[in-house]
This record gives C-alpha cells, sequence and structure tokens, in this order.
C-alpha cells in the first residue's frame, strides 16, 4: 500500500469513526491520525468512559465492521 492508498483509506476511515462517534471533532481525529490508541483515549476524554468501556466500544465496532487498524 502506498502512501497515497493510505492516505484514502483513513479519510474513509475518518468518516466511519465520526459515524460511531459523533462527539469526536475534526482536530480529535487529526490527532487520532489512524491510531487505534489515540482513538480509544479521544473517547474516554469525550464520552467520560473508563479506558475499559472506551477498548471494549471501539473492539465491538471492530467486530462489526470492515475497518480494521
Amino acid at each position: 500500500m502506498n502512501k497515497d492508498q493510505a492516505d484514502g483509506n483513513w479519510k474513509q476511515f475518518k468518516g466511519k469513526v465520526k459515524e460511531q462517534w459523533g462527539k469526536l471533532t475534526d482536530d480529535d481525529l487529526a490527532v487520532i491520525e489512524g491510531k487505534r490508541e489515540q482513538l480509544v483515549g479521544k473517547i474516554q476524554e469525550r464520552y467520560g468512559y473508563q479506558k475499559e468501556a472506551a477498548e471494549k466500544e471501539v473492539k465491538s465496532w471492530e467486530d462489526h465492521s470492515k475497518y480494521r487498524w
């Protein structure tokens, strides 16, 4: 996968993340930049979840979607 493909995949992925977690801002997504742990942290921050709950939610979303890290 080249950089252009990775960039395109991140743009698609970013849209799906925003659909799932609408409280995440464009700035949050810029920080996340495709990093799973950053996503978990931002979900904790925006939704007030404990780390385990955020991890569980991301894992469940991964299991039910075609997107993988």
